[in-house]
């Protein structure tokens, strides 16, 4: 749990404090799970950055729910998907209210929260306006006992 709050605050000292991320048009927001799942279900875009493999295991379990991996994971090691932008541009427009998880889009996620810091970023710098990180990530949202949809080999 300790090497899990230093990393966290390692990447969002890093994403808060960089030069890229001081611009006056750009404000990484940060909700933790509890906070997500109210901007969910009030109308919000959860957007699941994590890769395919891992949101078809299990998901937050929510209409309004995409899956556009931010990092593919090969035998070398893992690589920025370069069409991300594009495809997040195809379902989402720029004044989407995005919750973003990996842990983080307008809902941003991905499983830990890293993945949708970088996600969350890219999407302000690309203009996108209302896009929110979720801290903690998809392990966060199981360890709260918030609503999931498994795969049936999961169940």
């Amino acid at each position: 749990m300790g090497s899990s709050l230093y990393i966290s605050s390692v990447v969002f000292w890093v994403l808060f404090f960089s030069p890229a991320c001081r611009s006056d048009n750009l404000q990484l927001v940060t909700v933790d799970v509890h906070a997500a799942n109210d901007l969910i279900r009030s109308g919000h875009r959860y957007l699941d950055v994590r890769t395919h493999e891992e949101f078809n295991r299990g998901h937050v379990d929510v209409e309004n729910c995409v899956n556009i991996p931010y990092f593919f994971f090969n035998p070398a090691g893992r690589v920025k998907n370069t069409k991300f932008l594009e495809q997040v541009s195809a379902v989402c427009s720029k004044d989407d209210h995005i919750v973003v998880i990996h842990q983080f889009i307008t809902i941003l996620g991905c499983q830990s929260g890293v993945r949708s810091g970088y996600a969350t970023t890219d999407l302000l710098k690309a203009g996108y306006k209302h896009v929110s990180n979720m801290e903690g990530g998809y392990a966060s949202w199981v360890e709260n006992e918030l609503s999931v949809k498994k795969s049936d080999a999961e169940l």
